[in-house]
C-alpha cells in the first residue's frame, strides 16, 4: 500500500532522517523530517497552469506549531490553534526567503508549501528543520525548483563554533545565526550576536554552509528514489526581445532622463510619463499593456545596474560607498518616556519608548513551555510612508519580521533585568520610507532608549547593503535605496556597536554569492555603520542619568517567602488594596522580590512602608503608632505595622483605674503603643500607659 522511501545521516550528533511516501500522498511533495526527537511534515503542491492573466509568482509557505506536538492542550476559551504566533509567521518568512529565488523565471503557478510540526523534542528547534523537509520536498515533487537547499544553526562559545546547539548548548553562547543555501553558496543569513568582529560573522557563514553540505546531499539521494518527474515550463507568451528593441527605440533616452533627476518624486514622475508614452504608441494588439510594462520595468533594471557598474555612480547621485544624509532629534514628545526621531535621506523612523513593570511583560505560550518577556519592539510602515493608501489593521508578515530583526540587533545591549528592572516597549511609526527603514528603526531605538535613561553600554546603528553582480563587473552598495534594493541582487543588513555586530540579516535574489563579496559588503557596513554611530552622537551618545520623570521609578527589595502570603492576602485582597490605596503598582516573585513601581516618589514611599509593615516583626519593647480597629470591653484592639493588630488590655490604656474603653477610645483613633511581648497563640499585648511613663506626658491622638 505504501511506496516508503528513507533517507538518513547522523549530523551534529544527532540523526536526521528523510522520509517520503507514507504520508500526505495527495501533495506534489510530501517530507517527514526528523532530527532527534522533532519531526515536521513538510508538503508542497502547485498549481498546473497559471491564472489567467497573472503576471506574478504566487508562492505562500505556512510554518504551523500544533500543541500536541509538545504534548500540550492550547490555552484560551476555544481550545484550539488560532492566528499565527510570531515564532510561526517568522520561521515562515525564513523558509520563504531562501527558496523564493530558486524558482524559474516564466513558473507562475500556484504554488504552496506548509510545514507543520508534529513532534518537539524540546531541544531540537523545529525552524531548521522544517527548511530541509521543505528543500525535500521542493525537490521531490517535480515542481521547478533549482535547489535543493540546506540549513543549519550556529552557536559559538568559547572560541568555537557550535552546530545546531541545543537550548542548553546555547547557554553562554555569543551567537544565534540561521543560515541557508545551496550546494554554490549562501542564500540566507539571520542572526543575533553579542558584538562580535565582522571576521567571526563571516566565519560562522562560512562553518554553517559547509557543515550542511551533507544534508543537501541527502535531499539528492532521496529525490533520486523518490523524485517526480519535473515539470516543463510554459513557453514565452511573446517576444521580449522584441519588444524590447521596439521600446528602446520609443523611450530609451526617456528612461535615461528618469535616472538622471536624483529626487524620488521627480524620478518616479518623468518615467511614469515614459510608460505612458509607449502605451500610447504601441498598439494592444501588437503587444497588451502587461507586456509592455513588464519590459519596460526590464528596461529599468537593466539600465540601473549597468549606470553603477559602469560608472560608479547611483539613482540619487552618491558613489557606491557614501551614506545618505542623516538628522537625528532626541525628546521630541514631552509625555513619552523616550523618544527619537531618525531621518536618513527620505527614509524616516519616529521611534518611541516607553517603561513598564513586571505586570506589562508580555506572556507568551511556546511550545516549549511558557515564558515572560521583558523587551517588546514593534515596527509599523504605515501607507503614507510611501505616498500612497493601503490597508490598516494588523501587522503583516514583512512589519514583525523587520521589528524582530531590529529586536535582535537591539537586545544584546539591554541591561539585565536585576540592574534594571523595567519592562521595555520600544514603538517604530515608519513615517518615511525609501530604503532601509528597518535599519533606522535600529538607529532610532538606540536613540530613543537612551532618552528614556535605558543604561546601555554602547549606542548601536544598522545600515543596509546592496549588490550589483554581472558576468562583467560586481559593486557592493552602502545604504541602499528603495529602487536599489528591487533591482539588485542583495538585501545585507548590519547592525552593531563601534565594538562589533549585533545582527545580520542576508537575503540573496540570484543564486549565490561567494564569500570575498560577503567580505567586502561587510568591511563597507563596518565603515557606514561608524559613519551613522558619529552622526548619532551629536544627538545624544549615551543613556540619560536615571529614567525619564514620566516614567515610573521602581523599588526592588526582598521579603521573607514565608511572609508573600500576607503581603497578597486572600485572594489577593491586601495587596489591591495597597495599590488602590498608594496609586503605585506592587510585582511580587516567588522568591520574595518585591518590586514597587509609581511616577510619583511618595506613593511609592507609601506603599514600601506598608509592606515593610506587613512583614515586619513586632519588637518586645519597641513604641509604634497605631490605629483602633475595634472597641471591648476588655480594651482595645489596635493595627500597627500595617497588618498587624494588638490588644490593649483597659488596664493598659491610663495608670489609674478607668470603667469603661470607650471613654478614652473611639475606633479611628491614632495612638501610640507599646509592645509588652506575645503570647503563645502568638497574640500581641499592647500598652498605653507604658508609653505615658516612657515619655512623661500623654500622646494619645484623636482624629479631628
Amino acid at each position: 500500500m505504501f511506496n516508503v522511501y528513507r533517507k538518513e545521516m547522523e549530523w551534529g550528533g544527532r540523526t536526521l532522517t528523510l522520509e517520503t511516501g507514507r504520508v500526505a500522498r495527495q501533495a506534489d511533495g510530501a517530507v517527514l523530517a526528523t532530527y532527534g526527537g522533532t519531526t515536521v511534515l513538510c508538503t508542497v503542491v502547485g498549481g498546473q497552469k497559471p491564472k489567467e492573466g497573472q503576471d506574478f509568482f504566487p508562492l505562500t509557505v505556512n510554518y504551523q506549531e500544533k500543541a500536541f506536538a509538545a504534548g500540550k492542550i492550547p490555552g484560551g476559551f476555544f481550545k484550539r490553534e488560532g492566528r499565527p504566533s510570531e515564532k510561526e509567521t517568522l520561521v515562515s518568512r525564513l523558509i520563504d526567503r531562501p527558496i523564493r529565488p530558486l524558482f524559474p523565471e516564466g513558473y507562475l503557478c500556484d504554488t504552496q508549501v506548509i510545514a507543520t510540526v508534529l513532534s518537539h523534542d524540546l531541544e531540537n528547534d523545529p525552524d531548521v528543520v522544517a527548511m530541509i523537509g521543505c528543500s525535500a520536498a521542493l525537490t521531490i515533487s517535480g515542481i521547478p525548483f533549482l535547489g535543493p537547499i540546506g540549513a543549519a544553526r550556529v552557536g559559538y562559545k568559547e572560541g568555537k563554533f557550535l552546530l545546531n546547539p541545543t537550548p542548553a548548548d546555547q547557554i553562554g553562547s555569543q551567537l544565534d545565526l540561521v543560515v541557508a543555501g545551496t550546494k554554490l553558496g549562501v542564500l540566507m543569513v539571520e542572526s543575533e550576536a553579542q558584538q562580535l568582529p565582522e571576521t567571526v560573522m563571516l566565519d560562522a557563514v562560512t562553518f554553517g554552509h559547509a557543515n550542511f553540505q551533507p544534508v543537501i546531499d541527502l535531499i539528492i539521494s532521496l529525490a533520486e528514489m523518490a523524485a517526480k518527474e519535473p515539470r516543463e515550463l510554459p513557453p514565452p507568451a511573446y517576444d521580449k526581445k522584441a519588444l524590447q528593441t521596439l521600446l528602446q527605440g520609443l523611450i530609451g533616452a526617456d528612461i535615461a532622463a528618469g535616472y538622471s533627476e536624483t529626487a524620488k518624486q521627480a524620478r518616479y514622475a518623468k518615467l511614469g510619463a515614459a510608460e505612458e508614452k509607449a502605451l500610447l504608441q504601441i498598439p494592444p494588439e501588437q503587444y497588451s499593456a502587461k507586456h509592455v510594462s513588464e519590459c519596460i520595468e526590464q528596461m529599468k533594471y537593466d539600465y540601473v545596474r549597468a549606470m553603477i557598474l559602469n560608472t560608479g555612480k547611483r539613482i540619487d547621485g552618491r558613489d557606491t560607498q557614501t551614506v545618505r544624509p542623516i538628522v537625528c532629534e532626541v525628546g521630541i514628545l514631552p509625555r513619552a518616556h523616550g523618544s527619537a526621531l531618525f531621518t536618513r535621506g527620505e527614509t524616516q523612523a519616529l521611534v518611541v519608548t516607553t517603561l513598564g513593570t513586571g505586570q506589562d511583560e508580555q506572556i507568551i505560550d511556546a511550545l516549549a513551555g511558557e515564558y515572560r518577556e521583558p523587551f517588546m519592539l514593534h515596527y509599523n510602515f504605515p501607507p503614507y510612508s510611501v505616498g500612497e493608501t493601503g490597508r490598516m489593521g494588523s501587522p503583516g508578515r514583512r512589519e514583525i519580521g523587520h521589528g524582530k530583526l531590529a529586536w535582535r540587533a537591539v537586545h544584546p545591549l539591554l541591561p539585565p533585568k536585576d540592574k534594571f528592572p523595567y519592562t521595555i516597549r520600544v514603538v517604530s511609526e515608519i513615517t518615511e520610507s525609501n530604503g532601509s527603514s528597518s535599519m533606522a528603526t535600529v538607529c532610532g531605538s538606540s536613540l530613543s532608549l537612551m532618552d528614556a535613561g535605558v543604561p546601555m553600554p554602547a549606542p548601536i546603528a544598522g545600515i543596509a547593503m546592496g549588490l550589483i553582480k554581472e558576468a562583467w563587473g560586481v559593486a557592493v552598495l552602502t545604504d541602499i535605496l528603495g529602487d536599489e534594493d528591487h533591482l539588485g541582487d542583495m538585501d545585507f543588513k548590519v547592525a552593531g556597536t563601534e565594538k562589533g555586530v549585533t545582527a545580520l540579516q542576508m537575503d540573496i535574489k540570484i543564486t549565490s554569492i561567494t564569500p570575498e563579496i560577503m567580505r567586502t559588503a561587510l568591511d563597507q557596513a563596518k565603515a557606514g555603520r561608524l559613519h551613522i554611530l558619529g552622526e548619532m552622537a551629536k544627538a545624544l551618545n549615551t543613556a540619560r542619568d536615571g529614567v525619564n520623570q514620566n516614567a515610573p521609578r521602581i523599588t526592588t527589595f526582598t521579603v521573607p517567602k514565608d511572609k508573600i502570603r500576607e503581603v497578597i492576602g486572600t485572594g489577593g485582597k491586601v495587596i489591591r488594596e495597597i495599590c488602590e490605596i498608594t496609586g503605585a503598582k506592587v510585582d511580587i516573585e516567588d522568591d520574595g522580590t518585591i518590586k514597587v513601581a509609581a511616577v510619583d516618589q511618595k506613593a511609592a514611599d507609601a506603599a514600601i512602608a506598608w509592606i515593610k509593615g506587613i512583614v515586619a516583626e513586632p519588637e518586645i519593647g519597641a513604641i509604634y503608632v497605631g490605629k483602633v480597629v475595634k472597641i471591648v470591653d476588655f480594651g482595645a484592639f489596635v493595627n500597627f505595622l500595617g497588618a498587624k493588630d494588638g490588644l490593649v488590655h483597659i488596664s493598659e490604656i491610663k495608670p489609674q483605674r478607668i470603667d469603661r474603653v470607650s471613654d478614652f477610645l473611639k475606633v479611628g483613633d491614632e495612638v501610640r503603643v507599646k509592645v509588652l511581648g506575645v503570647d503563645d497563640r502568638g497574640k500581641v499585648k499592647l500598652s498605653m500607659k507604658a508609653v505615658d511613663q516612657a515619655t512623661g506626658e500623654d500622646l494619645q491622638k484623636k482624629p479631628a
